[in-house]
Order: C-alpha cells, then structure tokens, then sequence
C-alpha cells in the first residue's frame, strides 16, 4: 500500500509540474522578460492571436484611412510593435471596434489590448488597467478662419465661446475646467464636433493636440488656435487600456518600456507626430 501511495503522490506531482509548464504566464507574479512575454506563454482571448480594439472611426495621425490593420498612423505602429516584442507575428494580430466609453466600462473586454487615445486617470483605474503610457500629450484648440476664435490668444478669451467635444474624453474635462466658460457641446466622435465647427454651429473644437492638427489640415480654412497650459506635475499622458487585472498587462507595460528605451517610441513620433512644435500655448 504504501509502495502505491508512493506511486500515486510522484504521479500526482509530476501532472502539476506538466500543468503549470503549459499555464499562461501570470504577470503580477512574473518579473516580465522577452521569455516570459512571449506569444508561446501568454494567455490571450485566442491562443496565438493578440487582438487590438479601437474606436470606430480613428483618426490620423492617430490611424490612417480608418484602417488600423494596415499599422500606418501612431497608434497602429504602436501596436505591431508591441505585438512584435511579444513575437506575434503581423498575420497574429487582430483588430476589433469597440465604442470610446464601452472600452472604458467595467467588464469583459471583447480585446485584450486598446488604443484609442485613452488618458491615463485615477477614475479610470478603477475600472481598467493601464500600460506604462506610451505618449505624453497636451489638449487643443482648431477653429476655422471665419471663427471669432480665430483671434483668440488668451484662455479666458476662450471662455465666451462655444466649444466642442468628444464625449467622455479628456479633452471634455479641459474645455469644462474654465471658470465661468459658457456650456460645451458634446459630440459622440471628433468627426462630429468637426462638422459642427465647420457648420458653425460651435466656435472651436478642443482635442488632443495631433487629432486638433489633423482636423486644422482636414478642414477648409482651419487654423490652430493654440495649446491648453497645463501644470507641470500634471502631464497628461496616453496608455493601453486593458481588462481589469488583466494577466497581459505587465507584458504590455514591459513591451512598452522597451520600446521607449530603444529608440523605437521617438521614432515612430517623429514619423507620426511632428506638428507639436507649431502650436502656441495660451497664456
């Protein structure tokens, strides 16, 4: 009897060991390292696929053509290139559209990675997990020429007009900051805050800074109004939105990291985000 409770016990230990060698990686007990950030050991929602959701429509410089599968834009070069140092091949990676406050909701994910210029916040926190930020970013103002906001130069000159945003964006939470500044109108996407600027229907449009610079180029007669100041210990800053306690997310924060130390994060802003220096910050 006892010979086969021998048996039964080295048997017993040798299938857990054959387990726990087969298990996806935990990242909040593993220190993340190319091996054990790897497509072979990560727990993805299909095995040996990474699939990345966005909003519907993107932007550029953020996406390019509304189509983050052909990874032109920041954001979708971001993305292959954290697909890339976990070794998912380009073929490995998947796109999905998932609504701007639905990727933000507490709950199942219907991704295992988001990019859609998501701010980094402690409310946020809550609900979802964030990588280590992969872009610091300051909000903006676009007008057309005809505008009355053409002219603006100061932040409170800002406050008599009529601003738009996206809804449940950051960029909300800049334009409704100003003390004694008239309501702001929400949009559910930048493109139709757009077309109520250029319908006139609002005076200016707050984004982030490269959407605002892509909308100044997209319409007829835009112009950059300037940057919203923001406090020194305050940056604003850009991350990967994950499910909450998300086993990738250190991978993803790791993936991140190295991209920034290597050279390969300032590349792809020279490539995508070059305007940043032509917009003045109102006083």
């Amino acid at each position: 009897m006892r010979k086969l409770w021998r048996l039964a016990a080295l048997t017993a230990v040798a299938t857990l060991a054959a387990v726990a060698a087969c298990a996806p990686v935990s990242n909040k007990t593993a220190t993340p390292t190319s091996d054990k950030c790897a497509k072979d050991v990560l727990g993805t929602m299909y095995p040996g696929i990474l699939t990345f959701g966005t909003d519907q429509p993107v932007y550029p410089p953020w996406y390019m053509g509304d189509n983050p599968a052909s990874g032109e834009g920041y954001e979708a070069a971001v993305a292959y290139a954290v697909a890339d140092k976990m070794k998912y091949a380009r073929d490995d990676v998947r796109w999905v559209r998932v609504p701007f406050n639905a990727a933000l909701a507490p709950g199942p994910k219907a991704f295992d990675a988001n990019l859609s210029e998501f701010s980094i916040t402690e409310q946020r926190k809550a609900a979802v997990d964030f990588s280590s930020p992969y872009f610091n970013v300051t909000q903006a103002v676009v007008t057309v020429k005809s505008s009355r906001a053409a002219t603006v130069k100061t932040v409170h000159e800002l406050r008599t007009l009529r601003l738009g945003v996206q809804v449940g964006t950051t960029s909300y939470t800049a334009a409704t900051s100003m003390d004694g500044a008239v309501p702001v109108e929400v949009y559910n996407t930048n493109g139709d805050a757009k077309m109520a600027l250029s319908n006139g229907e609002i005076d200016a449009l707050v984004a982030d800074l490269p959407t605002a610079f892509a909308v100044a180029n997209e319409l007829r007669d835009g112009l950059m109004v300037g940057q919203l100041p923001s406090a020194a210990d305050n940056v604003e800053q850009l991350g990967i939105v994950l499910d909450k306690g998300s086993p990738l997310t250190r991978c993803v924060s790791w993936a991140i990291d190295t991209l920034r130390g290597d050279g390969t994060l300032g590349k792809l802003e020279h490539r995508w985000l070059t305007d940043a220096g032509k917009a003045p910050v109102l006083t």
